[in-house]
């Protein structure tokens, strides 16, 4: 049999290629076939860790019906809705604004009504997951499940690995918008570190530490307006931390609205926090700007803050 690497999985070890696209194989025959020279790229005797590059030829020697037999059968994703809010696509990124309430990642709770999946769902019906493509389009970062906004996909095995240094790297910056609670006003920094605590029933909170436990985290403000009782703030995410926002304004006294996990009371016509991630920009300097949902916005107008929103 006679493949040629698609560009998605450029950069893929040829055993964890073949570990993809011969699942009905034990793994244990699939080292024995690189090992007795039964896998060749390019013409040459393939090694476990051979990286593969987009365009290569690979050969497998052995029957169409044997290949048929084993090759991953391409998913459907029945039920699983494809209209995702897409805020730019090219044929390696894709940027799409979340709606709160949906988890990014599938959990032990829910497997199958995911952000990824509907992402896999959309491309799927698009045509663009092929049967011979064993790489899957993955997030490059995650959003909690009641915060909305942007999000970020590597659609490519290259992009999502340069895209994963970045953030790794702190080169991307993200920007959130929140609706906190109490009057305030000015700019600043937050850097306090954060330990994890485990709480009964798989539920973790991030706890400030003001000695040198824990990990560190920084978030940087702007308060774009503010009233007797509610304010908007703008947060630049200098660290990525889980749940660094939440537990850090809640550090400072003005934890999000709808936030109980962290300070917060339900309000303004919500019952989960009132986080938005804005705008995300890439080393490059390409920028992407996600519209806050209704509820979101409606807060806004509730608290008498809409006229603070950015306008960009």
């Amino acid at each position: 049999m006679e493949l040629v690497i698609p560009r998605e999985d450029s950069g893929k070890k040829l055993h964890r290629y073949l570990r993809q696209a011969l699942p009905g194989m034990p793994l244990s025959g699939i080292y024995k076939m690189i090992r007795v020279g039964r896998i060749k790229i390019n013409g040459k005797k393939g090694k476990m860790d051979s990286p593969l590059n987009a365009g290569d030829q690979l050969v497998i020697f052995m029957s169409s019906d044997d290949y048929q037999e084993l090759k991953k059968e391409q998913p459907k994703y029945v039920g699983i809705p494809t209209s995702i809010d897409v805020v730019y696509e090219d044929e390696s990124i894709l940027v799409v604004n979340k709606p709160a309430g949906l988890l990014t990642h599938p959990d032990a709770k829910e497997q199958k009504d995911t952000l990824v999946n509907r992402v896999l769902a959309y491309l799927h019906e698009k045509g663009e997951l092929g049967a011979m493509r064993t790489f899957m389009p993955a997030p490059v970062h995650r959003l909690d499940r009641n915060t909305s906004g942007i999000v970020l996909f590597g659609k490519d095995q290259s992009t999502l690995r340069s895209l994963t240094a970045s953030v790794r790297d702190r080169n991307i910056q993200k920007i959130y918008l929140g609706i906190v609670w109490g009057n305030w006003d000015g700019t600043g920094d937050i850097k306090v570190n954060l330990v994890k605590e485990n709480k009964p029933g798989g539920t973790v909170l991030m706890k400030v530490n003001s000695a040198a436990e824990g990990v560190n985290a920084h978030t940087r403000y702007q308060v774009l307006g503010t009233t007797s009782s509610y304010a908007l703030v703008k947060l630049d995410l200098i660290s990525g931390r889980t749940h660094q926002l939440r537990s850090h304004l809640e550090s400072v006294g003005h934890p999000l609205v709808g936030d109980i996990k962290y300070g917060g009371q339900a309000g303004l016509g919500v019952n989960h926090q009132l986080l938005h991630a804005y705008s995300l920009t890439l080393p490059n300097g390409e920028k992407w700007v996600a519209a806050p949902p209704a509820p979101f916005m409606e807060a806004l107008k509730r608290a008498k803050l809409i006229r603070y929103l950015p306008q960009d």
